[in-house]
């Protein structure tokens, strides 16, 4: 098996690959804009709905908002590319610390 460079030599095979990517990476940021422009608009709605009380409007803005939190995170930050397991780490170990810092605050407060 003899060891061969990642790129192929060819400066035009290597840019087309690259356009492709590229191409394909707008197409997911565009996708998940709209549905985050979506998520929004049904939060909207949910809230100027007469018919909805507070007891399932909030947590479900909270939902819509964790979704959209989720696809900033891997599709606007990159964090679903290869090469970003260490950001990814540091990133939900400092939600599960500051979730269990809020939790315990608020039971402090509340008992």
């Amino acid at each position: 098996m003899t060891n061969q460079p990642l790129s192929s030599g060819n400066p035009r095979v290597d840019l087309e690959y690259r356009r492709k990517k590229s191409a394909e990476e707008m197409r997911y940021q565009v996708i998940s804009f709209a549905l985050m422009i979506f998520l929004t608009l049904i939060a909207f709605a949910a809230v100027a709905m007469k018919g909805f009380t507070a007891w399932f409007t909030v947590p479900f803005i909270i939902l819509l908002a964790v979704v959209q939190v989720i696809f900033q995170l891997f599709y606007f930050m990159h964090m679903s590319h290869k090469g970003h397991e260490a950001p990814t780490l540091f990133l939900f170990s400092g939600l599960l610390v500051g979730f269990t810092a809020i939790l315990a605050f608020s039971t402090i407060i509340w008992w």
